[in-house]
């Protein structure tokens, strides 16, 4: 599997959380989706507790995700398409490459598609002389500013409109706006060009039918849609885990994705796709190519502990509602996948071990599961990479991250364990802390190894009588 994890997340996070146009536009990123998923999922008309049977029918498609490919795929070619299943990123971006030269494609169009960005497909198209034109507004801006995608369904969500401005003005050769319609009218135009002009289509693919045979693609533009019928061919790659067995379940998760990731009843824009066009259809594509991706995914479906991960249908409503998130964007956790699914995604796919700060600077509160679509327990998950960063796993390749750490942990279990032990160590911690620096109060300076602690805050002194003294003193009076 080639590397997929990039960026470091520390000095990332720094740098975003000094980033006030950033830190104002998640706010209210969060603010209008975090807060209204709630609301809508309080709408639907089963109510909230159709979150857990979705839970159920995801959980039922990766416990026979077997089966159900074979079927999908079945049902795909009876259509008058074609199935190629990729073992990793590589052999699906080279799939995609041979069928974009057998029709001697110059000029690709794509529909925003995370799992793309996974394969590295631009860049393998790019790099063997093929014009990829992203045509998502967002990824269209991101890719003229050279960056990559800092949310799963809003990737230009760190710009604003003024950074828009300029970057239209130097890339596009318009003259410089900062008016949003004009900016937009801008694009579209640009891009139907594109779209006019392209040889082949690519999108990913929100959710797949076995029992029908098609896949769902959704979107509030309408650029998925043109991606898809406007070139002669599409092809559309999804992550082997993105399939139901019946159009039922289907339109469940569908009605759950669309309020997960923007409060919204249904998107504006919903295809199904199955094949290429028949003979009665006026638009749609000649060829239909379905590239369904593994590049990791057998390998958790293997493990129960994290088998669970594998029914995320990539909403971003854990990103919407996420704290940390919130504060750092996602260009901190890497590339592609970010907020708390990439916390857990990423290690899995890319190495615990070099992802392991993503796992590792979650808070635990709860919040993700609480906002997901599917109720994943992201939390618990997170909590397992963690232990097995701290007990090391050979299954994973995972090496100890601190057998002193644990020496430490180890000795603090055993002294609390032991009341005149760890009244003493009180005691000696808050005759030792006079000679620390204070302001207003609080200790402003903790010393190595404790002193990542007060990097950014400071931090309540020991008490110099604990509770229990307090207690029995009192106690004793009566």
């Amino acid at each position: 599997m080639p590397e997929i994890f990039v960026g470091d997340y520390v000095a990332e996070a720094r740098k975003a959380l000094k980033d006030p146009v950033l830190q104002g536009a998640l706010a209210d990123l969060q603010n209008r989706f975090g807060r209204g998923t709630e609301q809508a999922y309080q709408n639907l008309p089963e109510g909230p507790d159709l979150r857990l049977r979705a839970h159920d029918i995801r959980a039922d498609a990766i416990a026979n995700l077997d089966i159900l490919l074979e079927t999908l795929a079945d049902n795909v070619r009876q259509h008058g398409g074609h199935v190629f299943f990729a073992a990793d990123a590589k052999d699906a971006a080279d799939y995609c490459l041979k069928i974009a030269r057998r029709n001697g494609a110059k000029l690709a169009v794509k529909g925003k598609s995370m799992v793309s960005e996974e394969i590295g497909l631009n860049t393998v198209l790019m790099e063997n002389g093929i014009e990829v034109a992203e045509t998502d507004l967002g990824e269209y801006i991101i890719q003229l500013a050279e960056e990559r995608p800092s949310h799963i369904i809003a990737p230009a969500i760190h710009k604003t409109r003024f950074d828009i401005g300029r970057l239209f003005k130097d890339k596009i050769g318009i003259e410089y706006t900062e008016d949003p319609p004009s900016l937009t009218r801008a694009a579209r135009k640009m891009l139907r060009e594109k779209f006019l002009a392209a040889d082949i289509g690519f999108s990913g693919c929100n959710l797949a039918c076995a029992e029908t045979g098609h896949i769902a693609t959704v979107s509030n533009e309408g650029n998925i849609r043109m991606s898809t019928t406007m070139p002669r061919i599409h092809v559309a790659i999804m992550g082997m885990e993105r399939v139901v067995a019946r159009l039922e379940d289907h339109d469940i998760l569908l009605r759950l994705l669309c309020r997960g990731a923007a409060a919204q009843n249904m998107a504006t824009y919903v295809s199904y796709v199955g094949g290429p066009r028949t003979a009665n259809q006026v638009d749609g594509p000649e060829e239909f190519h379905l590239v369904v991706l593994d590049n990791g995914r057998s390998r958790i479906l293997a493990d129960a502990e994290f088998r669970e991960m594998l029914c995320c249908i990539r909403c971003a409503a854990c990103l919407n509602i996420c704290p940390v998130y919130g504060k750092i964007g996602g260009h901190a956790y890497g590339h592609p996948y970010s907020g708390p699914v990439g916390a857990v995604v990423m290690p899995l796919l890319a190495g615990i071990d070099d992802a392991k700060d993503l796992c590792q600077g979650e808070t635990l509160c709860g919040a993700c599961q609480d906002a997901c679509p599917v109720n994943i327990d992201i939390p618990r998950m997170l909590l397992a990479l963690r232990h097995k960063l701290a007990e090391g796993d050979p299954g994973w390749g995972v090496s100890r991250s601190s057998g002193s750490e644990k020496l430490a942990y180890q000795f603090w279990s055993w002294m609390i364990r032991n009341r005149f032990i760890y009244d003493f160590f009180l005691k000696m911690a808050s005759i030792g802390q006079n000679v620390l620096p204070y302001h207003n109060g609080m200790i402003r300076r903790l010393p190595p190894p404790m002193a990542g602690w007060t990097r950014d805050r400071d931090i309540q002194p020991v008490a110099g009588k604990s509770f229990m003294s307090r207690w029995k003193k009192n106690h004793r009076r009566r």
